[in-house]
């Protein structure tokens, strides 16, 4: 596995007349196997230098590198092939598809990069069991628990076996137990597999649980 690396990277967006800096500079290098939680006020930039660092959103300048390679140097479609194969994301709305039920959901990674269903499939099955939900594989979204709905989300990011797993606010509508559950959850695919992990939180008692920990704070990163 490789690892994924930060250098002076600046995000700035117009609004209006204005120009609004909302990275200033951020380095970052996370190997594999290590997880670290960003915190920060509402409005820090957060979710920014997730999309950043996940190939969403280009920055204004620095670069990000994933083994080396700037992956704002590729072209966009290599840059999307390397999201679906190499990042995993997951978000504080699962954005689950409602029409497909939770393997469907889980596989659909595993059909874009162009595997044949079977395998998508048990590729699938077999992380909803990880997960503790194989009783639940012809449940659509709709019937599913908040934190059920989260946990195959979870699932869907990890089925194509990511270097990183990027996730924004995971916890952030549920239950504290179930909150604690999804960590838990986090925590033991981050050992087995050495998948690396970003997870950025306002909540300081899980962001203890991590590794590591770092704050956002005028758009730099500090311990």
């Amino acid at each position: 596995m490789s690892e994924l690396e930060a250098v002076g990277v600046v995000k700035r967006f117009r609004l209006g007349e204005e120009t609004i800096e909302v990275l200033s500079g951020v380095n970052l290098l996370l190997r594999p196997g290590e997880s670290l939680a960003v915190l920060g006020v509402s409005g820090a930039g957060k979710s920014t230098l997730l999309h950043v660092l996940g190939g969403l959103e280009r920055p204004s300048a620095g670069s990000v590198r994933f083994g080396g390679r700037d992956l704002y140097s590729l072209p966009p479609e290599e840059v999307a092939a390397f999201r679906n194969r190499s990042l995993g994301f997951v978000f504080q709305s699962h954005h689950l598809l409602p029409e497909f039920d939770a393997e469907e959901n889980v596989m659909m990674p595993c059909l874009l990069a162009g595997l044949v269903r079977r395998e998508a499939r048990e590729k699938a099955r077999a992380l909803l069991d990880a997960v503790g939900l194989s009783h639940r594989l012809r449940h659509g979204p709709g019937k599913l628990s908040g934190g059920e709905r989260q946990r195959v989300a979870i699932a869907r990011a990890l089925v194509m076996g990511p270097a990183v797993v990027l996730a924004d606010e995971p916890t952030g509508n549920l239950d504290p137990h179930t909150a604690d559950e999804v960590v838990d959850l986090f925590l033991r695919l981050n050992a087995q597999a050495q998948t690396a992990l970003v997870l950025v939180t306002h909540n300081e008692k899980l962001a203890n649980r991590l590794a590591k920990k770092c704050y956002l704070v005028e758009g730099r990163l500090a311990s």
